[in-house]
């Protein structure tokens, strides 16, 4: 477990130790590693630096509504499939007729395949077994999931007309929801899980100070505070960690040193994203939020 924190924190993503015992034991027991957690906190973040880490090929499948299986696992070329057949009509022209049904076999071979997330996962044409990140699986429709379980059961996918298609050896599997719907309990029986919350706030400022060197030791404690304070307040959706770090970017942009109301006034859109949370910052919460972030000297100058 220790060496998986190192070997993330190479890739300058701080993990804590229950996150890093869980993607041990994903490596470990080859089992898919479910993510679960409020958005921007660092879950698809973790199977990018996976794959740096064990310099494996990133292969993700991103999930929405009406994702279906010939966007995400494969479809055959039927355009191609088509030629072949009348190159087959059109070299049997001087004979008495077409073998059909080798024809038939012949068309549905795996070269017309046109091989999708799931199929380049399960079967990589380079022979390494990639990180396979499905992402925001909560943004699938339910039929979907039920797809996907022989997937994250046998790894392998079943094409009809050719058979089931196993792995050789598994992918690293990491699955990642939102939670804006509940998965069904049979996706994550075959998964190890892991839920990623907010991090405290020693975490986070380590978050920061490596996301973002340029903010200074002070600037980015302030900033820190001030979020995690936000965090507290009963807001439609929380800053997560990317906020975080893209608002300690643009307070750095702006060459500023120390929080102060108009700054987050001029810059509350960085860190929230709807108008009823910005519009919830009025200038005496503010002044409430800032006072225990900044120290007392930053505000005298």
């Amino acid at each position: 477990v220790g060496d998986v924190v190192a070997l993330l924190d190479r890739q300058d993503y701080v993990a804590d130790r229950p996150l890093a015992t869980a993607v041990f034991l994903a490596l470990k027991m080859e089992r898919p590693l479910f993510l679960e957690g409020e958005a921007g906190v660092g879950k698809t973040e973790l199977a990018k630096v996976l794959a740096a880490a064990l310099g494996r090929r990133l292969v993700r499948l991103q999930c929405y509504e009406g994702l279906d299986v010939s966007a995400a696992a494969y479809e055959w070329n039927y355009p191609r499939q088509m030629i072949e057949i009348r190159l087959a009509e059109a070299g049997a022209s001087g004979e008495r007729h077409v073998d059909r049904a080798r024809l038939g076999q012949d068309i549905f071979a795996a070269r017309f395949l046109l091989r999708r997330p799931l199929l380049d996962a399960i079967s990589p044409e380079d022979g390494v077994p990639p990180v396979l990140l499905i992402d925001e699986l909560d943004r699938a429709d339910e039929p979907f999931e039920a797809y996907l379980l022989e997937v994250l059961a046998e790894y392998q996918l079943t094409i009809p007309e050719l058979g089931p298609i196993k792995a050789s050896a598994p992918p690293v599997v990491v699955i990642t929801s939102n939670r804006t719907r509940e998965i069904h309990d049979a996706i994550k029986r075959r998964c190890l899980y892991q839920w990623i919350g907010y991090p405290d706030a020693e975490r986070e400022l380590a978050i920061v100070q490596r996301k973002c060197p340029h903010a200074s030791a002070s600037m980015a404690r302030e900033i820190v505070a001030f979020t995690q304070r936000l965090r507290e307040l009963d807001l439609f959706k929380s800053p997560g960690v990317a906020e975080t770090i893209d608002w300690a970017d643009a307070l750095v942009a702006l060459d500023r040193v120390t929080l102060d109301a108009q700054t987050i006034a001029d810059t509350a859109g960085v860190l929230l994203k709807y108008q009823d949370d910005v519009g919830a910052l009025t200038p005496e919460l503010v002044a409430q939020l800032v006072a225990p972030a900044v120290p007392e000297q930053g505000r005298a100058q």
